[in-house]
């Protein structure tokens, strides 16, 4: 149980709606799905209409500062069968870079591994109290696409089981290239707090706005956004 989830939740009822995709950067297929994860008929690309409002939002001052940039979409809507697939994912890729087996570990190496997986993943809870922040269609996961179309480095990569991940990692470098991640993120987290979002505190790629990490966050009594099942 993580800090976050033991806010409550009403959900307001308000439709998961599509992406205008054209208005972003995106990556075609789609990450996960590239993997092998299985979205069926729903896709990654939905968000909640209002959160979806304010996102416009972000890619309009973006623009103000940054004519030409986009934000890139690397995830959105993710059903709790694709969080499942993707810890189980996260967990067998730690396995093959540790040249382990399953069958090697004792149960306390594999609940270490599991600590791992769970430092960025969230539980792939069915529970409607605990649901995954993706799985409300309130959180996104997302980095910056310059006007010359090219994604810029940001420090580390999303999803990266590290402590690069960690919005302010090279806050303090006085290296001037990792200086320049910084201020790539600090106007990631900028553009996306003027329009509302918060910013997962561990990872510099994930904002969100209205559901139960959001509503910790800033300090709210309820979260207005649930699982869409």
């Amino acid at each position: 149980m993580k800090p976050y989830q033991n806010i409550p939740i009403e959900d307001c009822g308000e439709p998961l709606i599509p992406i205008p995709l054209e208005q972003f950067s995106v990556e075609t297929p789609h990450p996960y799905q590239k993997l092998g994860a299985s979205y069926q008929n729903r896709s990654p690309y939905y968000l909640r209409s209002p959160v979806l409002n304010a996102f416009i939002e972000a890619q309009d001052y973006l623009q103000q500062q940054q004519p030409g940039w986009k934000i890139h979409i690397f995830d959105a809507y993710r059903p709790v069968a694709v969080q499942q697939f993707m810890v189980d994912y996260t967990y067998q890729s730690l396995l093959r870079e540790k040249g382990l087996t399953l069958e090697q570990l004792s149960q306390s190496q594999q609940d270490t591994l599991w600590q791992q997986v769970y430092q960025i993943w969230a539980v792939p809870s069915d529970d409607i109290a605990t649901p995954p922040p993706h799985s409300t269609g309130a959180a996104i996961d997302i980095t910056l696409r310059d006007n010359q179309g090219q994604l810029l480095d940001m420090g580390g990569i999303i999803d990266e089981l590290s402590q690069r991940s960690h919005p302010n990692y090279y806050a303090h470098s006085d290296d001037k290239t990792e200086q320049v991640y910084h201020q790539r993120r600090e106007l990631l987290n900028q553009i996306m707090t003027e329009a509302g979002f918060l910013r997962h505190p561990g990872e510099w790629w994930h904002f969100s706005l209205g559901d139960q990490m959001w509503a910790w966050q800033s300090q709210q009594a309820i979260a207005y956004y649930g699982r869409v099942i």
